[in-house]
């Protein structure tokens, strides 16, 4: 597995055609509310397995806070450790811009999932596009500093 930072149109391109598969074709998110008016702002991820891409997620500052979204595997992808570093390369990202306070609004079904990489709840659950949600927020430190 190798993840890179999107740099090329081309990337980005690659990185918005996982997403439309997953929430989209998956879970039958709207396209116009999957890619929306952040996607500029944003610094996105490529996830790539044997040379292909199968993964992709943003990454945003949203009230000096890291807003870690869009986070998505093709399905043959998941349970694969993938997702963990994933996560560790957005909470990178953040460190890197200097952001030292992350969230993410957490699928209802994922939230274990992120709990067990140090998220804790931080809302009710609510709906978004249709899918139970919840606001999860963790600090982040470098890794010198655990």
């Amino acid at each position: 597995m190798q993840i890179i930072r999107v740099t090329t149109p081309a990337q980005l391109e690659e990185a918005y055609r996982i997403r439309i598969a997953v929430f989209v074709e998956e879970q039958g998110v709207p396209q116009e509310e999957e890619l929306d008016a952040y996607e500029d702002e944003a610094e996105h991820l490529l996830v790539y397995a044997d040379g292909q891409p199968v993964g992709a997620a943003r990454l945003r500052q949203v009230s000096g806070v890291a807003k870690l979204e869009r986070i998505c595997l093709l399905p043959a992808y998941r349970q694969s450790g993938f997702g963990r570093q994933i996560i560790a390369e957005l909470e990178q990202m953040a460190l890197d811009n200097g952001w030292t306070e992350a969230k993410l609004h957490a699928q209802e079904q994922a939230q274990g999932f992120y709990a067990k990489l140090g998220y804790h709840p931080a809302s009710e659950v609510f709906m978004e596009e249709g899918i139970p949600h919840l606001v999860m927020k963790k600090t982040l430190r470098p890794p010198s500093a655990e």
